[in-house]
């Protein structure tokens, strides 16, 4: 049961914090505030959590963990992926943490703080690589780069609009800027399973 109980008042921290972050900012937010906000002491905070900087940590790691997941997989798949397929997977990915993504990409300092840049350039660079596909010239790379930036922003500033209706929005304004099929954007299950041997970055645990 304590082991129970740990993870509970983990998980109110974790709901707490995000609440504040998004309403003040992460560099405005401090533990004194979280702690409050959960109606715990700040050395109980403490225990849970070594500072603000690990408690920030424990709400990314997921979409890390998530996005990477879904571009190893997708890779591996060497260029079978539907690219529609592609596009709606890292949309829903986004989407299913936009939470966190609306905190992050707020707060240039919490970027930094992470080294969130240099994992979502990778992501991106990667992402853009199996769309455009080998070869591609400077034209359809810049094409692939404004649909992907433009499918982030979707999520960060219209994040609060209606999950469903966004989606078809904004992954059919991606398909016809790439010239795809339209049409309802497929279904997809988030991230797909990991090929055998691969391992995510990250640690749920």
């Amino acid at each position: 049961m304590p082991r129970a109980r740990s993870t509970q008042t983990k998980d109110r921290i974790r709901a707490a914090s995000l609440e504040l972050f998004r309403e003040r900012g992460v560099q405005q937010t401090s533990m004194r505030d979280i702690a409050d906000r959960v109606g715990i002491t700040k050395p109980a905070l403490y225990y849970h959590f070594a500072s603000r900087e690990d408690l920030l940590r424990s709400l990314v790691r997921p979409m890390l963990d998530d996005y990477e997941a879904a571009v190893a997989a997708d890779e591996a798949a060497g260029g079978a992926v539907d690219p529609r397929v592609l596009l709606a997977r890292y949309f829903d990915v986004s989407m299913r943490h936009r939470e966190v993504n609306r905190v992050v990409f707020r707060d240039a300092a919490t970027l930094a703080e992470l080294d969130l840049g240099g994992r979502v350039l990778d992501w991106r660079r990667r992402i853009t690589a199996m769309l455009a596909g080998p070869g591609a010239e400077l034209a359809e790379l810049a094409r692939v780069t404004l649909v992907l930036g433009g499918l982030g922003d979707c999520v960060v500033l219209l994040g609060d609009r209606p999950a469903a209706e966004l989606r078809a929005a904004a992954l059919a304004a991606a398909y016809t800027a790439l010239g795809l099929p339209p049409g309802p954007p497929p279904v997809t299950t988030g991230v797909p399973d990991a090929p055998e041997g691969a391992t995510p970055e990250g640690d749920r645990t």
